[in-house]
């Protein structure tokens, strides 16, 4: 089995924790983030599917409005690559701000540079320009 790495981002952005949490849980909210049909759902060991079947998953656990565990995995995994299992909390930074912490472990190596860069160009900075506009 390859060797797999942990992932440990934060991003600060311009909305409550509650608002950052609800439009991540959010089908099409999310959408207006990554520009794609998600699926996904607070409901426990209910699917989560975004960018054309490229991420796929379950929401294990949605504690509102703090915490987001679901079970990850890329099309770019191995197909003996264990699921990723992601963890977002979410914080207010400020009276305008929040910040959401991030951290996915078993990230297969192999794609480790992937994931950590997709954080910031599929997610992040969309995030971003769509709270901003």
């Amino acid at each position: 089995m390859a060797r797999r790495s942990i992932i440990h981002l934060s991003v600060v952005l311009p909305a409550s924790a509650g608002k950052l949490f609800e439009m991540y849980l959010d089908p099409k909210k999310h959408a207006a983030i990554t520009g794609g049909t998600v699926t996904i759902s607070a409901t426990p060991n209910s699917r989560f599917r975004a960018f054309n079947g490229s991420l796929s998953g379950r929401t294990l656990l949605a504690d509102k409005p703090r915490l987001i565990v679901q079970s990850w995995r890329s099309t770019n995994f191995h197909a003996d690559d264990p699921d990723s299992t992601l963890f977002l909390t979410f914080h207010d930074a400020g009276k305008k701000n929040a910040r959401i912490d991030l951290v996915q472990v078993d990230v297969p190596k192999g794609d480790y540079k992937g994931v950590t860069e997709g954080w910031e160009l599929y997610y992040w900075t969309p995030w971003r320009r769509l709270l901003s506009g």
